[in-house]
Protein backbone atom coordinates (compact mmCIF):
# COMPACT_ATOMS: atom_id res chain seq x y z
CA UNK A 1 0.00 0.00 0.00
CA UNK A 2 1.23 3.53 -0.62
CA UNK A 3 0.44 7.10 0.18
CA UNK A 4 -1.84 8.84 -2.74
CA UNK A 5 0.31 11.37 -2.52
CA UNK A 6 3.54 9.34 -3.60
CA UNK A 7 1.82 6.68 -5.98
CA UNK A 8 2.62 8.03 -9.60
CA UNK A 9 6.43 8.66 -8.46
CA UNK A 10 9.32 6.89 -9.13
CA UNK A 11 11.03 5.02 -6.08
CA UNK A 12 14.33 6.40 -6.22
CA UNK A 13 12.87 10.08 -6.34
CA UNK A 14 11.23 9.68 -2.74
CA UNK A 15 14.24 7.91 -1.89
CA UNK A 16 16.72 10.94 -2.29
CA UNK A 17 14.52 13.17 -0.87
CA UNK A 18 14.48 11.90 2.70
CA UNK A 19 18.29 11.01 2.56
CA UNK A 20 18.65 14.77 1.67
CA UNK A 21 16.27 15.76 4.90
CA UNK A 22 18.56 13.85 6.76
CA UNK A 23 21.49 15.42 5.54
CA UNK A 24 19.24 18.43 6.85
CA UNK A 25 19.00 17.11 10.36
CA UNK A 26 22.28 16.28 10.82
CA UNK A 27 24.18 19.07 9.55
CA UNK A 28 22.98 21.57 12.38
CA UNK A 29 22.86 19.24 15.16
CA UNK A 30 26.61 18.59 14.48
CA UNK A 31 27.70 22.38 14.67
CA UNK A 32 25.95 22.82 17.72
CA UNK A 33 27.42 19.70 19.64
CA UNK A 34 30.51 19.53 18.19
CA UNK A 35 31.80 22.40 15.95
CA UNK A 36 31.08 24.78 18.43
CA UNK A 37 32.58 23.05 21.22
CA UNK A 38 35.75 22.46 19.30
CA UNK A 39 35.60 26.46 18.37
CA UNK A 40 35.19 27.01 21.96
CA UNK A 41 38.07 24.96 23.70
CA UNK A 42 40.25 26.19 21.02
CA UNK A 43 39.41 29.93 21.91
CA UNK A 44 40.14 28.66 26.23
CA UNK A 45 36.70 28.78 27.47
CA UNK A 46 36.38 27.38 30.33
CA UNK A 47 34.98 23.56 30.32
CA UNK A 48 32.41 24.61 33.07
CA UNK A 49 30.88 26.99 30.66
CA UNK A 50 31.56 24.56 27.49
CA UNK A 51 29.40 21.93 29.59
CA UNK A 52 26.34 24.43 29.76
CA UNK A 53 26.05 24.08 26.07
CA UNK A 54 24.30 20.78 26.68
CA UNK A 55 20.98 22.79 28.14
CA UNK A 56 20.88 24.27 24.74
CA UNK A 57 19.89 20.48 23.19
CA UNK A 58 16.76 20.71 25.66
CA UNK A 59 14.60 21.67 22.42
CA UNK A 60 15.33 18.19 20.93
CA UNK A 61 14.38 16.84 23.50
CA UNK A 62 11.02 19.19 24.47
CA UNK A 63 9.89 19.47 20.65
CA UNK A 64 6.86 17.74 21.26
CA UNK A 65 5.01 20.59 23.03
CA UNK A 66 5.04 22.95 19.42
CA UNK A 67 4.98 19.67 17.22
CA UNK A 68 0.78 20.77 16.92
CA UNK A 69 1.64 23.72 15.26
CA UNK A 70 3.04 22.42 12.50
CA UNK A 71 0.21 20.03 12.06
CA UNK A 72 -2.29 22.87 12.40
CA UNK A 73 -0.49 25.50 10.72
CA UNK A 74 0.99 24.09 7.73
CA UNK A 75 2.41 26.19 4.81
CA UNK A 76 0.20 25.32 1.49
CA UNK A 77 3.55 26.20 -0.65
CA UNK A 78 5.02 23.69 -1.94
CA UNK A 79 2.92 21.18 0.12
CA UNK A 80 1.72 21.29 3.63
CA UNK A 81 5.53 19.91 4.81
CA UNK A 82 7.84 21.05 2.40
CA UNK A 83 6.51 24.67 3.12
CA UNK A 84 7.50 24.30 6.56
CA UNK A 85 11.11 23.04 5.50
CA UNK A 86 11.85 25.45 3.20
CA UNK A 87 11.46 28.36 5.88
CA UNK A 88 13.85 26.61 8.79
CA UNK A 89 16.16 25.43 6.14
CA UNK A 90 16.97 28.81 5.15
CA UNK A 91 16.90 29.94 8.84
CA UNK A 92 19.37 27.38 9.45
CA UNK A 93 21.67 28.35 6.71
CA UNK A 94 21.22 32.21 8.02
CA UNK A 95 22.27 31.37 11.79
CA UNK A 96 24.75 28.73 11.51
CA UNK A 97 26.56 31.67 8.69
CA UNK A 98 25.58 34.22 11.72
CA UNK A 99 27.58 31.85 14.38
CA UNK A 100 30.41 32.29 11.79
CA UNK A 101 31.20 36.12 12.85
CA UNK A 102 31.04 35.24 16.32
CA UNK A 103 34.53 35.63 18.33
CA UNK A 104 34.41 33.20 21.30
CA UNK A 105 36.53 34.93 24.65
CA UNK A 106 35.66 35.01 27.96
CA UNK A 107 33.46 38.26 27.91
CA UNK A 108 30.20 37.56 29.44
CA UNK A 109 28.63 39.58 26.80
CA UNK A 110 30.16 37.38 23.91
CA UNK A 111 29.44 34.20 26.16
CA UNK A 112 25.52 35.48 26.47
CA UNK A 113 25.74 36.00 22.11
CA UNK A 114 27.18 32.53 21.80
CA UNK A 115 24.92 30.72 23.85
CA UNK A 116 21.68 32.55 22.59
CA UNK A 117 22.99 31.88 18.95
CA UNK A 118 23.35 27.85 20.21
CA UNK A 119 19.77 27.89 22.20
CA UNK A 120 18.60 29.32 18.39
CA UNK A 121 20.14 27.17 16.88
CA UNK A 122 18.54 23.87 18.46
CA UNK A 123 15.51 25.34 18.57
CA UNK A 124 14.99 25.89 14.47
CA UNK A 125 16.86 22.32 14.33
CA UNK A 126 14.32 20.62 16.53
CA UNK A 127 11.85 22.13 14.55
CA UNK A 128 13.11 21.03 11.29
CA UNK A 129 13.19 17.54 12.62
CA UNK A 130 9.77 17.65 13.08
CA UNK A 131 8.66 18.20 9.59
CA UNK A 132 11.07 16.31 8.30
CA UNK A 133 10.34 13.29 10.44
CA UNK A 134 6.50 14.03 9.61
CA UNK A 135 7.46 14.61 5.55
CA UNK A 136 9.12 11.08 5.16
CA UNK A 137 5.79 9.58 7.60
CA UNK A 138 3.52 11.11 4.89
CA UNK A 139 5.56 10.34 2.26
CA UNK A 140 6.94 6.74 2.21
CA UNK A 141 4.61 3.57 1.51
CA UNK A 142 4.78 0.73 3.91
CA UNK A 143 7.02 -0.97 1.52
CA UNK A 144 9.80 1.53 1.40
CA UNK A 145 9.84 2.37 4.86
CA UNK A 146 13.05 0.48 5.81
CA UNK A 147 14.21 1.49 3.19
CA UNK A 148 13.47 4.82 3.72
CA UNK A 149 14.57 5.12 7.42
CA UNK A 150 18.36 4.11 6.04
CA UNK A 151 18.58 6.95 3.80
CA UNK A 152 17.57 8.90 6.00
CA UNK A 153 20.06 7.44 8.46
CA UNK A 154 22.50 7.45 4.97
CA UNK A 155 22.31 11.05 4.86
CA UNK A 156 22.46 11.90 8.67
CA UNK A 157 26.14 10.12 8.85
CA UNK A 158 27.22 11.97 5.88
CA UNK A 159 26.43 15.10 7.87
CA UNK A 160 27.87 13.98 10.45
CA UNK A 161 31.56 13.05 8.36
CA UNK A 162 31.05 16.09 6.58
CA UNK A 163 30.90 18.54 9.79
CA UNK A 164 32.37 16.58 11.68
CA UNK A 165 35.23 15.10 10.06
CA UNK A 166 35.72 17.84 7.13
CA UNK A 167 34.69 20.84 9.49
CA UNK A 168 37.33 19.90 11.60
CA UNK A 169 40.29 19.80 8.92
CA UNK A 170 39.20 23.25 7.65
CA UNK A 171 39.35 24.70 10.88
CA UNK A 172 42.84 22.97 11.76
CA UNK A 173 44.07 24.67 8.23
CA UNK A 174 42.20 27.90 8.41
CA UNK A 175 40.20 29.06 10.86
CA UNK A 176 36.96 28.32 12.75
CA UNK A 177 34.72 30.51 10.80
CA UNK A 178 35.13 29.00 7.73
CA UNK A 179 34.64 25.72 9.43
CA UNK A 180 31.15 27.47 10.03
CA UNK A 181 30.36 28.63 6.33
CA UNK A 182 31.12 25.49 4.95
CA UNK A 183 28.59 23.85 7.51
CA UNK A 184 25.78 26.91 5.98
CA UNK A 185 26.97 26.07 2.69
CA UNK A 186 26.37 22.14 2.96
CA UNK A 187 22.90 22.92 4.77
CA UNK A 188 22.17 25.76 1.33
CA UNK A 189 22.74 22.63 -0.66
CA UNK A 190 19.89 20.51 0.44
CA UNK A 191 17.19 23.61 -0.44
CA UNK A 192 16.86 22.63 -4.47
CA UNK A 193 16.47 18.54 -3.48
CA UNK A 194 13.68 20.29 -1.11
CA UNK A 195 11.92 22.31 -3.72
CA UNK A 196 12.56 19.21 -6.09
CA UNK A 197 11.69 16.73 -3.69
CA UNK A 198 8.06 14.21 -4.18
CA UNK A 199 4.89 16.67 -3.56
CA UNK A 200 2.48 15.45 -0.63
CA UNK A 201 -1.30 15.88 -1.92
CA UNK A 202 -3.27 18.11 0.43
CA UNK A 203 -5.39 15.72 3.14
CA UNK A 204 -8.94 15.39 2.75
CA UNK A 205 -9.43 16.44 6.26
CA UNK A 206 -6.65 18.71 7.86
CA UNK A 207 -6.76 19.63 11.38
CA UNK A 208 -9.26 22.97 11.46
CA UNK A 209 -8.08 24.18 14.99
CA UNK A 210 -5.29 24.39 17.48
CA UNK A 211 -7.00 21.99 20.18
CA UNK A 212 -7.82 19.77 17.78
CA UNK A 213 -4.11 19.63 16.98
CA UNK A 214 -2.97 19.36 20.71
CA UNK A 215 -5.82 17.08 21.54
CA UNK A 216 -6.72 15.35 18.09
CA UNK A 217 -3.03 13.12 17.99
CA UNK A 218 -3.64 11.34 21.21
CA UNK A 219 -7.27 10.91 20.82
CA UNK A 220 -6.86 9.73 17.65
CA UNK A 221 -4.55 6.92 18.50
CA UNK A 222 -6.72 5.33 21.13
CA UNK A 223 -9.43 5.58 18.81
CA UNK A 224 -7.49 3.76 16.62
CA UNK A 225 -5.65 0.97 18.84
CA UNK A 226 -7.73 0.35 21.80
CA UNK A 227 -6.21 1.53 25.46
CA UNK A 228 -4.60 -1.78 25.87
CA UNK A 229 -2.86 -1.98 23.03
CA UNK A 230 -1.37 1.80 22.95
CA UNK A 231 0.05 1.07 26.10
CA UNK A 232 1.48 -2.46 24.74
CA UNK A 233 2.74 -0.12 21.66
CA UNK A 234 4.10 2.35 23.73
CA UNK A 235 6.16 0.18 26.14
CA UNK A 236 7.73 -1.52 22.85
CA UNK A 237 8.39 2.05 21.94
CA UNK A 238 10.56 2.32 25.06
CA UNK A 239 11.86 -1.07 25.02
CA UNK A 240 12.98 -1.95 21.53
CA UNK A 241 16.13 0.14 21.74
CA UNK A 242 16.65 -0.43 25.32
CA UNK A 243 20.16 -2.78 25.15
CA UNK A 244 21.54 -0.22 22.68
CA UNK A 245 20.71 2.89 25.16
CA UNK A 246 22.58 0.25 28.17
CA UNK A 247 25.41 -0.13 26.05
CA UNK A 248 26.26 3.10 24.34
CA UNK A 249 26.56 4.59 27.60
CA UNK A 250 29.16 2.41 29.11
CA UNK A 251 31.23 1.23 26.11
CA UNK A 252 33.83 3.91 26.44
CA UNK A 253 34.29 3.25 30.21
CA UNK A 254 34.48 -0.25 29.53
CA UNK A 255 36.90 -0.07 27.12
CA UNK A 256 39.21 2.32 28.86
CA UNK A 257 38.94 -0.07 31.95
CA UNK A 258 40.09 -2.89 30.08
CA UNK A 259 43.17 -0.82 28.62
CA UNK A 260 42.79 -0.05 24.96
CA UNK A 261 44.27 3.98 24.57
CA UNK A 262 41.61 6.44 24.38
CA UNK A 263 43.08 7.37 20.82
CA UNK A 264 42.58 3.79 19.98
CA UNK A 265 38.69 3.62 21.33
CA UNK A 266 38.03 7.12 20.10
CA UNK A 267 39.46 5.77 16.27
CA UNK A 268 37.61 2.41 16.23
CA UNK A 269 34.41 3.78 17.83
CA UNK A 270 34.40 6.82 15.13
CA UNK A 271 35.78 5.24 12.31
CA UNK A 272 35.21 1.76 12.21
CA UNK A 273 31.79 2.40 13.96
CA UNK A 274 30.20 4.48 12.04
CA UNK A 275 31.79 2.56 8.78
CA UNK A 276 29.69 -0.51 10.06
CA UNK A 277 26.51 1.39 11.11
CA UNK A 278 25.85 2.45 7.44
CA UNK A 279 26.85 -0.62 6.54
CA UNK A 280 24.06 -2.12 8.98
CA UNK A 281 21.91 0.97 7.53
CA UNK A 282 22.51 -0.22 3.94
CA UNK A 283 21.55 -3.74 4.86
CA UNK A 284 18.80 -3.42 6.62
CA UNK A 285 16.79 -1.10 4.23
CA UNK A 286 17.75 -3.88 1.46
CA UNK A 287 16.16 -6.72 3.84
CA UNK A 288 13.16 -5.01 5.12
CA UNK A 289 12.31 -4.78 1.77
CA UNK A 290 12.04 -8.62 1.50
CA UNK A 291 11.13 -9.08 5.05
CA UNK A 292 8.44 -6.87 5.78
CA UNK A 293 8.10 -5.13 8.67
CA UNK A 294 7.43 -8.06 11.21
CA UNK A 295 10.05 -10.28 10.44
CA UNK A 296 12.75 -7.30 10.30
CA UNK A 297 11.47 -6.56 13.95
CA UNK A 298 12.40 -9.50 15.23
CA UNK A 299 15.91 -10.58 13.34
CA UNK A 300 17.32 -7.15 13.57
CA UNK A 301 16.38 -7.32 16.82
CA UNK A 302 18.26 -10.69 17.68
CA UNK A 303 21.37 -9.24 15.37
CA UNK A 304 21.81 -6.12 18.03
CA UNK A 305 21.33 -8.75 20.44
CA UNK A 306 24.28 -10.61 19.17
CA UNK A 307 26.26 -6.91 19.24
CA UNK A 308 25.97 -7.06 23.66
CA UNK A 309 26.90 -10.92 23.52
CA UNK A 310 30.00 -10.10 21.36
CA UNK A 311 30.89 -7.17 24.28
CA UNK A 312 30.30 -10.24 26.54
CA UNK A 313 32.86 -12.54 25.12
CA UNK A 314 35.64 -9.17 24.94
CA UNK A 315 34.81 -8.96 28.80
CA UNK A 316 35.03 -12.67 29.85
CA UNK A 317 37.53 -13.99 27.35
CA UNK A 318 39.34 -10.84 26.41
CA UNK A 319 41.20 -10.78 22.56
CA UNK A 320 42.65 -7.98 22.25
CA UNK A 321 42.69 -5.74 19.30
CA UNK A 322 40.63 -8.40 17.04
CA UNK A 323 37.87 -9.14 19.50
CA UNK A 324 37.31 -5.03 20.12
CA UNK A 325 37.02 -4.84 16.15
CA UNK A 326 34.53 -7.51 16.04
CA UNK A 327 32.79 -6.47 18.97
CA UNK A 328 32.38 -2.81 17.97
CA UNK A 329 31.57 -3.92 14.23
CA UNK A 330 28.67 -6.37 15.37
CA UNK A 331 27.52 -3.57 17.96
CA UNK A 332 27.12 -0.75 14.95
CA UNK A 333 25.91 -3.46 12.52
CA UNK A 334 23.30 -4.60 14.51
CA UNK A 335 22.46 -0.98 16.10
CA UNK A 336 22.12 0.09 11.73
CA UNK A 337 19.70 -2.86 11.18
CA UNK A 338 17.97 -2.11 14.53
CA UNK A 339 17.29 2.09 13.46
CA UNK A 340 15.76 1.31 10.50
CA UNK A 341 12.85 -1.13 11.65
CA UNK A 342 12.46 1.10 14.34
CA UNK A 343 12.59 4.10 12.61
CA UNK A 344 9.61 2.07 10.11
CA UNK A 345 7.55 1.27 13.07
CA UNK A 346 7.22 4.57 14.10
CA UNK A 347 6.36 6.11 10.50
CA UNK A 348 4.03 2.61 10.99
CA UNK A 349 1.83 4.62 14.05
CA UNK A 350 1.34 7.64 12.89
CA UNK A 351 -2.07 9.34 10.94
CA UNK A 352 -0.65 11.62 8.15
CA UNK A 353 -3.42 14.25 9.58
CA UNK A 354 -1.19 14.30 12.79
CA UNK A 355 2.52 12.64 11.96
CA UNK A 356 4.03 15.68 13.12
CA UNK A 357 2.69 15.45 16.50
CA UNK A 358 2.49 11.54 16.80
CA UNK A 359 6.34 10.95 15.34
CA UNK A 360 7.56 13.80 17.83
CA UNK A 361 5.33 12.31 21.04
CA UNK A 362 6.87 8.33 19.94
CA UNK A 363 10.26 9.55 19.24
CA UNK A 364 10.09 11.39 23.06
CA UNK A 365 9.17 8.29 24.40
CA UNK A 366 11.36 6.21 22.79
CA UNK A 367 14.20 8.78 24.04
CA UNK A 368 13.17 7.75 27.96
CA UNK A 369 15.17 4.81 27.12
CA UNK A 370 18.50 6.29 26.40
CA UNK A 371 18.01 8.73 29.24
CA UNK A 372 15.56 7.18 32.59
CA UNK A 373 16.13 3.55 31.76
CA UNK A 374 19.63 4.00 30.77
CA UNK A 375 20.99 5.77 33.65
CA UNK A 376 21.40 2.98 36.35
CA UNK A 377 23.74 1.00 33.59
CA UNK A 378 26.99 2.46 35.63
CA UNK A 379 25.59 1.35 39.00
CA UNK A 380 24.28 -2.13 37.73
CA UNK A 381 27.92 -2.69 35.95
CA UNK A 382 29.65 -1.13 39.09
CA UNK A 383 27.60 -4.54 41.45
CA UNK A 384 28.03 -7.19 38.60
CA UNK A 385 31.08 -7.00 36.60
CA UNK A 386 31.73 -6.16 33.16
CA UNK A 387 30.44 -9.41 32.08
CA UNK A 388 27.46 -9.72 34.17
CA UNK A 389 26.60 -6.31 32.89
CA UNK A 390 26.93 -6.99 29.24
CA UNK A 391 24.55 -10.62 29.73
CA UNK A 392 21.94 -8.06 31.35
CA UNK A 393 22.14 -5.74 28.57
CA UNK A 394 21.39 -8.48 26.59
CA UNK A 395 18.54 -9.85 28.49
CA UNK A 396 17.19 -6.12 28.44
CA UNK A 397 16.15 -7.65 24.80
CA UNK A 398 13.43 -10.02 26.43
CA UNK A 399 10.62 -7.76 27.14
CA UNK A 400 10.33 -6.50 23.80
CA UNK A 401 10.20 -9.89 21.94
CA UNK A 402 7.17 -10.59 24.39
CA UNK A 403 5.87 -7.67 23.82
CA UNK A 404 6.03 -8.37 19.76
CA UNK A 405 4.73 -11.64 20.05
CA UNK A 406 1.30 -9.91 20.71
CA UNK A 407 1.82 -6.93 18.62
CA UNK A 408 4.14 -7.65 15.30
CA UNK A 409 4.47 -11.83 15.55
CA UNK A 410 6.36 -12.95 12.87
CA UNK A 411 4.00 -14.26 10.16
CA UNK A 412 2.08 -11.10 11.00
CA UNK A 413 1.51 -8.29 8.21
CA UNK A 414 2.35 -5.45 9.79
CA UNK A 415 2.09 -3.57 13.85
CA UNK A 416 -0.94 -4.50 15.69
CA UNK A 417 -2.34 -0.62 15.92
CA UNK A 418 -0.31 0.69 12.75
CA UNK A 419 -2.11 3.13 10.51
CA UNK A 420 -3.91 1.65 7.83
CA UNK A 421 -6.05 4.63 6.55
CA UNK A 422 -6.19 6.83 3.27
CA UNK A 423 -3.69 4.62 1.86
CA UNK A 424 -4.39 2.53 -1.85
CA UNK A 425 -2.45 0.51 -4.14
CA UNK A 426 -0.08 1.60 -6.70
Amino acid sequence: MAPRASRSVRPWRRLLAVAAEGVASGTPYMVGSKLLQGWLTASQVPLSLIGLLGLAELPYTLKMIWAPALDRWPLPWPDRRRGWLLVLQFTLVGVIGAMALLRPSGDPAMLTAIGGMAVLLALVSATQDIAVDAYRTDLLPDRERGAGAAATNLGYRTAMLAVGAGGFILAGRFDWPLAFVFSALLMLAVVPFTLTAPRLEPLEFPVRSLRQAVLGPAREFLQRTGFGRAAALLALVLLYRWPDGLLNLMAVPFLIQRGFRPEVVGSVLAGWGIGATIVGTVLGGLLFGRLGMNRSLWLFALVGAAGNLAYWGLARFGGGMPALLMAVGLENVGGGMVGAAFVALLMSLCNPRFSATQYALLSGVYALSRSLLAAPAGLVAERIGWPGFFLATTAAALPAFLLMLRLTPWNGRGARGAYVGEHDGD
